[in-house]
């Protein structure tokens, strides 16, 4: 079940549903309703509403009651902020381009002195007031999308339908996962992880609660490598006015399955990929998630990375990307709020393993890589919580510890995605990198993938095709 959320006087109601005044309230994932100033049980999430100086909203997430100065006055001289954006529809394919000409002139690569997202302190002021803080969500300065839901409707195309416009109306939010700007969420305990889920949470509550939101859409951008523009580690929510393509293909495609078998395909997808690992995904034993045992016992074209008692992670049979893991509910659910109190709290030790392993991918004993990635979290949209799941996308662009994964011509230009690594061989890796294991594993080498791989191999640029590859032997992906 998704968080309570209570305002100081006990009232519940929607989340968000506090003025901006620093009125705090408390989300209690458990369901125990705590209120403010209670002590800090398991579960207990407790939320600070607040204003920034240009009017935005900022919400501080804590375990237990939070201290009084998370309600400090943001001192900045800071305008109102006037974003202004559109969203085309491109009369080709149906899908919406969000045009937001503002967001040139965002923050970029500031450096680690003057983050923007790092806790405020004695001549340096940044978006977080607060001299310290465990979780903070707030209303994007430069975002892609802004103004009030539902207000402005996007006009269907009744007299020139090959221009389909209207305003870029949604909310885009930051996430800051921890004060600490050295981090990353892999750095984080279970509990922390487990105060992220709860904010995740709650922000999907009440944004999907706002008229004109279809879908909201929970992801983390880390490393150079992908394009974050930002060090510190933190994620966004989108509040989309509009269906995605990537879940428009989604839906169709839960559709065609339904008619074909009566079945939910997200249902048969993650049972179809337990029973891959035979009796390895039956449940979790007290030591962790059955997926820990020795990468050998899985069948070798078992898919499955991680297998908990509530969740399961695994590399999809086309994969896309290099290493891309797909992690589901067991029990499927639209979105962050239908999880259950177990599912909860399985959730961030899975998690953390998984983001873990990709840490380990390129990393030796003399040297440490971490992954860039991209970690999307798809909720089913507004009108089809009966057929979408909730899961995780999380995948890196780095193929090797030394070569990044460029989209080629036939990728950027016609979505015909070509892989180097088999997704079979990917999903061994990921094993072999549990976090009981060394980075560069020892003992008998691997052995090589015997699938080909049906992807083009980079030879003097990134869109150079020299024909087909071998797949990579274990040796290269740990280059």
């Amino acid at each position: 079940m998704a968080p309570t959320v209570t305002d100081a006087t006990g009232q519940s109601g929607a989340s968000g549903s506090a003025d901006a005044s620093g009125t705090t309230g408390t989300a209690t994932s458990s369901g125990l309703n705590a209120q403010a100033g209670t002590s800090r049980q398991a579960g207990a999430t407790t939320r600070t509403v607040t204003e920034l100086a240009d009017g935005r909203e900022l919400i501080y997430y804590d375990r237990g009651t939070p201290p009084t100065a998370r309600a400090v006055a943001d001192l900045r001289p800071l305008d109102a902020v006037a974003p202004s954006s559109e969203v085309r529809q491109d009369p080709m394919t149906g899908a919406w381009v969000t045009v937001a000409a503002h967001r040139q002139a965002r923050t970029y690569h500031p450096p680690a002195d003057e983050c923007p997202l790092c806790p405020s302190r004695e001549g340096r002021l940044s978006e977080i007031p607060a001299g310290d803080y465990q979780v903070a969500v707030f209303e994007n300065r430069f975002p892609s999308l802004a103004g009030e839901p539902g207000t402005h409707p996007v006009p269907p195309a009744l007299d020139d339908p090959l221009h389909s416009r209207g305003p870029g109306v949604g909310r885009c939010e930051v996430v800051c996962f921890t004060a600490d700007h050295d981090a990353s969420f892999a750095d984080l305990d279970e509990d922390h992880a487990r105060l992220v889920l709860d904010a995740w949470t709650d922000r999907t509550a009440e944004l999907s609660a706002l008229p004109g939101v279809r879908q909201v859409y929970c992801f983390e951008n880390r490393g150079t490598e992908i394009g974050v523009t930002l060090a510190h580690p933190h994620g966004q929510v989108y509040a989309l006015p509009f269906v995605p393509p990537r879940t428009a293909k989604m839906i169709d495609q839960a559709a065609r399955h339904r008619a074909a078998t009566g079945r939910n395909l997200f249902d048969d997808l993650v049972a179809a990929e337990r029973a891959s690992a035979g009796s390895l995904s039956a449940g979790t034993p007290a030591g962790g998630p059955s997926a820990d045992s020795a990468p050998g016992d899985h069948p070798e074209d078992s898919r499955v990375v991680l297998a908990g008692e509530h969740w399961t992670a695994f590399v999809p049979f086309a994969a896309r990307w290099p290493y891309e893991v797909h992690l589901f509910p067991n029990r499927r659910v639209p979105d962050f709020t239908g999880l259950n109190e177990d599912e909860r709290a399985e959730f961030p030790r899975i998690y953390l393993d998984l983001l873990r392993r990709f840490d380990r991918l390129f990393s030796d004993g003399d040297r440490q890589v971490r992954a860039p990635y991209i970690a999307a979290w798809h909720q089913a949209p507004a009108g089809h919580e009966d057929e979408l799941a909730l899961h995780l996308e999380l995948f890196t662009v780095r193929r090797t510890a030394d070569k990044l994964k460029y989209l080629a011509g036939t990728e950027s230009g016609m979505e015909a995605f070509m892989n180097d690594v088999a997704p079979e061989f990917a999903a061994r890796r990921l094993r072999e990198v549990g976090q009981a294991g060394p980075a560069n594993p020892t003992g008998p080498t691997p052995a090589v993938d015997p699938t080909p791989a049906t992807s083009p191999t980079p030879a003097a640029g990134p869109t150079a095709a020299t024909g087909p590859a071998p797949a990579p032997t274990a040796q290269e992906a740990q280059r």
